[in-house]
């Protein structure tokens, strides 16, 4: 990490997102005190601009910080990520440039997995649906298409720790689970075939961009549910609509979208039996809380010299 001579109220923070206010606190009674935050995520042309001057960069998932960016970051001493992924960043030139990149890896865990099980309860009693049509003045009291989930089987893909946080409260509804990840399990084609319901919990990744297409969607059962808590680009969009369209599938439940936010004419929106939230299974107040905490111990720690435990790499 680089190290700076500057006294701390010289030291610029770059805080963007509307990042947890206890993060601010900590700084500022740490003695950084030179802070500008915003509430939203920069454009690039505006973030390439605000980023000269900054020392510390502090984002959330929206914030893209490209090589182009990166390369006027003069004064840069590090970029934290106050969030699980560090994809928005490009690893490769940040590390080229002496600048680490550091996330706040397990503070969503608990808050992810409850809504995983909130969506798969909702969608397989038809929620959202009865609750628009009620809405509208319809009761719709039938039984049609609801199904209780025990006995029905889970299928993991990506078995860390979310996943295996999932694992443990779906078991609590007398679920069956399997997974297939780096962690071993089934492979993904076993899983995907023999699964009512499928969660995504790997990585974005080159190897799992797509991971999700037509042919996948294909092998799972027509009634099956598929839910995304992970990355958008994990799915092929495309599929995933015809997926809906077709019947390929029972239902869908996404938190993330490619592109995020998606435009209001984006197609998917208008897909039958498909829930989408706005990238929320993190955003309770606790697990905000909880990575802003460690983000700003990351931070803290390398501004002392001490190395950063929760440092990504670009590998």
């Amino acid at each position: 990490m680089k190290r700076t001579s500057l006294d701390k109220k010289h030291i610029k923070v770059l805080l963007l997102e509307s990042i947890h206010p206890s993060a601010l606190e900590t700084l500022r009674a740490e003695g950084y005190t030179n802070v500008e935050r915003h509430d939203s995520a920069l454009p690039e042309s505006e973030l390439t601009e605000r980023i000269r001057d900054a020392h510390l960069l502090g984002i959330r998932s929206r914030t893209k910080v490209p090589a182009t960016v990166l390369a006027q970051a003069e004064r840069l001493i590090a970029i934290g990520c106050f969030c699980i992924g560090t994809d928005q960043v490009d690893l490769a030139a940040a590390q080229q440039r002496g600048v680490p990149v550091f996330n706040a890896p397990f503070s969503n865990t608990r808050s992810v997995a409850e809504l995983v099980i909130g969506e798969i309860i909702l969608l397989c009693r038809g929620i959202p649906q009865r609750n628009a049509a009620a809405h509208r003045g319809e009761w719709l009291k039938s039984v049609a298409g609801a199904t209780e989930i025990r006995g029905k089987t889970l299928g993991i893909v990506g078995y860390g720790r979310i996943g295996r946080a999932v694992a443990r409260r779906a078991r609590g509804f007398d679920m069956e689970v399997v997974h297939s990840g780096r962690s071993g399990g089934v492979p993904l084609q076993t899983l995907l075939e023999s699964c009512d319901f499928v969660s995504l919990h790997c990585p974005l990744t080159p190897a799992t961009r797509g991971l999700i297409g037509e042919p996948e969607l294909r092998r799972m059962r027509p009634w099956a549910v598929l839910v995304n808590t992970a990355r958008g680009a994990i799915v092929d969009t495309g599929a995933l609509l015809r997926a809906l369209r077709e019947g390929w599938i029972g239902a869908a439940g996404v938190d993330v979208m490619d592109p995020e936010p998606p435009p209001a004419d984006h197609p998917l929106l208008a897909a039958p039996n498909l829930t989408v939230v706005p990238h929320i299974a993190s955003a309770t107040h606790a697990a905000r809380e909880r990575m802003a905490a460690l983000a700003v111990d990351n931070l803290l720690a390398g501004l002392a010299g001490r190395p950063l435990p929760a440092a990504a790499q670009s590998g």
